[in-house]
C-alpha cells in the first residue's frame, strides 16, 4: 500500500529541477563544468566566472507585455487553419511574404549621421526610402566613460519623441532630475512622449514598459540592471546575460525597439562575455577622445544594414553636433590650407558609402640603428613598417636609422588599403623635405613589389576630391575620370614614379 506512494514521492523529487553550477569565460562566453586556471576554447587565464543555472527559472516575465501589446495589432491566421497566431509564430513560404515585409518600418531620430549608422531602407530602384532604429531590434551603444553615450541617446530619444514616437529612457545610474536637467540642455526638456524612469529592478521596469507602451526603450546601463531571483551582484556576468536576454526577447516578441547601453574595459572592448554581441541585432561603437571635441560612431555589427557606415559628431556645449565634414579636410575655397607641407599628404578614404578626405601625416628624426621606433596614430602599425620596408628596398631610402612616426589627423582611424600610397608619400616627404603640392590628393594600395594597385570606388573619391577643391590625383594606371570630376588624373605605376611628385 505505501508503495505507491513512495514511487510517487520519488517521482515528484526527480521532476524537480536541479540547481547547477557552471563556469563561462567572460572572454568568449564558453561554458564549462568546473573551473579551470585557462579556458580551453580561448586560452585566456584566470577569465572564468561561476554562474548558477536554474532550469525551473527558465520564464516568461514579459507574458503579460506581449499579451498586452498583441492586443493592439490585428491577428493574422497561421499556417494551422482554424487557429489564430500572430504572423511571427506561423511558418510561411519565403515565396509568400510581401513587398511590404521586405523593408522592416524605421524610426528616425532626426540625427542624420546617427540614422546613417543604424542603416537605412531603400525601394526597389535603390532610392533610399527611411533610416533609422527598427521596430522589434536591438542595439547595443559601447562607449568610454564620458565620451557622450547619454548624450547622444538622450538627443535620439527627444528626436523621435518630437516626431510623435513614445519613448521610455530608463537610466539605472542617474536620478530623473538629472536626466532632465541634461534634457534642458539639450532642448529635449518638453516632449511629451518622452518619459523617464530611474530604477534598476528588471521586473518593475518591464511592469513599466507594460503601462507606458513605448515604441522604444532606453536602458542606461545594462550594467545596473539586475533581477532580485537571481544571487548574483548587478553587472556580473549572471546578471548580465540573463536581463539582456529577456531584454532581447521583449523586443523581438513585443515589436519594441531595445537600446541598451554598454561599459568597456581597459581594451576597449565591451564588457561582459562576447554572447552579448551575439544576442543584440545592431552594434555600435562610439570612438574619439574625450578631451577631443570630434567623436566617431562606428557600427560592427548590424543585421539591418552595413557595418561599414560611420557618423561623425562634435561634442559641444548643447550636446552632440553633427559635422560630417568633421574629420576630414577643409575645402580649398574655404579656409584650407594651400601652402606645402612637408611630411603632410591627403587621401580620399571611403568608409561606407561616404568618402571623406584625410590628412596623412609623417615625420621623420634621428634614432639609433638597431632601436630606431616605428609610432602610428590612428594608422596599422604593421602597414607601417611595411611601406618603410618598400621604401628602403625599392625607392633607396635609409630609414633603418630614423625615428618614424606617423598619424590620421582629425580623429578618424584609417584602415583602408587604398591609404598606401599617402602613407608612403608622407614617409618620403618628410625624408627627402621636399612637399607635395597641396592641390593633389592620392589614392592607391602599394604591393610589396613597389608596384601601385588601383582602389575601388574611384567615382566618389574623385567626385568629393573635386568638390573641396583639389585639382590633381595620383592613382594607378588605367583608371578614368567621370565626366562630373573636373580633376587631372596622374598615374604612377610604382614607387619610384610616385616620389618624383614630390617637390
Amino acid at each position: 500500500m505505501e508503495a505507491a506512494p513512495r514511487r510517487a514521492a520519488i517521482g515528484y523529487a526527480r521532476g524537480v529541477a536541479k540547481v547547477k553550477t557552471l563556469f563561462v569565460c567572460r572572454s568568449c562566453g564558453a561554458v564549462q563544468s568546473r573551473w579551470m586556471g585557462k579556458c580551453p576554447d580561448c586560452g585566456t587565464w584566470d577569465s572564468l566566472d561561476e554562474e548558477t543555472h536554474d532550469p525551473s527559472a527558465a520564464k516568461d516575465p514579459q507574458a503579460a507585455l506581449v499579451s498586452a501589446w498583441s492586443e493592439l495589432a490585428e491577428p493574422k491566421t497561421g499556417v494551422s487553419g482554424d487557429e489564430t497566431t500572430p504572423s511571427s509564430a506561423a511558418a510561411r513560404s519565403i515565396a509568400d511574404l510581401e513587398e511590404s515585409e521586405e523593408n522592416l518600418p524605421r524610426s528616425s531620430t532626426g540625427i542624420h549621421e546617427f540614422d546613417r549608422v543604424l542603416g537605412v531602407s531603400r525601394d526597389a530602384a535603390g532610392t533610399v526610402t527611411s533610416g533609422g532604429i527598427v521596430s522589434g531590434s536591438a542595439v547595443l551603444v559601447g562607449g568610454e566613460p564620458g565620451i557622450g553615450k547619454s548624450t547622444l541617446l538622450l538627443q535620439a530619444a527627444s528626436g523621435l519623441a518630437r516626431r510623435g514616437t513614445r519613448v521610455l529612457y530608463v537610466t539605472s545610474e542617474e536620478s530623473a532630475s538629472q536626466v532632465r536637467q541634461r534634457a534642458v540642455r539639450l532642448g529635449g526638456a518638453s516632449e511629451k512622449e518622452l518619459f523617464l524612469l530611474s530604477d534598476t529592478n528588471l521586473a518593475r521596469i518591464v511592469e513599466q514598459t507594460r503601462k507606458v507602451m513605448p515604441r522604444v526603450l532606453v536602458i542606461d546601463s545594462i550594467q545596473m540592471i539586475y533581477r532580485s531571483d537571481i544571487p548574483a551582484a548587478p553587472g556580473s556576468i549572471t546578471q548580465l546575460r540573463r536581463c539582456a536576454s529577456e531584454l532581447v526577447y521583449l523586443a523581438k516578441k513585443s515589436g519594441i525597439a531595445v537600446v541598451l547601453v554598454g561599459h568597456v574595459t581597459k581594451d576597449g572592448q565591451l564588457a561582459g562575455p562576447r554572447l552579448l554581441e551575439h544576442l543584440v541585432d545592431t552594434v555600435v561603437s562610439f570612438e574619439g577622445d574625450r578631451y577631443h571635441a570630434h567623436r566617431v560612431v562606428r557600427c560592427v555589427k548590424n543585421r539591418f544594414g552595413t557595418t561599414l557606415e560611420i557618423g561623425l559628431f562634435e561634442m559641444t556645449g548643447e550636446g552632440l553636433k553633427e559635422a560630417p565634414e568633421s574629420a576630414g579636410v577643409m575645402p580649398l575655397a574655404s579656409g584650407g590650407s594651400v601652402e606645402p607641407r612637408i611630411g603632410s599628404v591627403v587621401a580620399p578614404i571611403m568608409s561606407g558609402s561616404r568618402c571623406v578626405l584625410v590628412e596623412v601625416q609623417a615625420l621623420t628624426a634621428t634614432g639609433f640603428l638597431g632601436a630606431a621606433k616605428r609610432k602610428a596614430s590612428g594608422i596599422d602599425s604593421n602597414r607601417l613598417a611595411m611601406l618603410i620596408a618598400v621604401l628602403e628596398q625599392h625607392a633607396g631610402l635609409r630609414l633603418a636609422d630614423r625615428d618614424i612616426f606617423a598619424q590620421s589627423v582629425g580623429g578618424l582611424k584609417v584602415a583602408e588599403p587604398a591609404s598606401d600610397l599617402a602613407l608612403l608619400l608622407s614617409i618620403a616627404s618628410a625624408q627627402m623635405r621636399q612637399a607635395l603640392d597641396p592641390r593633389t590628393c592620392v589614392v592607391g594600395e602599394v604591393g610589396l613589389g613597389g608596384e601601385i594597385r588601383p582602389a575601388a570606388q574611384l567615382e566618389a573619391r574623385l567626385i568629393e576630391a573635386s568638390r573641396l577643391g583639389f585639382t590633381r590625383i595620383l592613382l594607378a594606371p588605367g583608371q578614368r575620370a567621370p565626366k562630373n570630376a573636373k580633376i587631372e588624373l596622374v598615374a604612377v605605376k610604382n614607387v619610384d614614379r610616385a616620389i618624383e611628385q614630390l617637390g
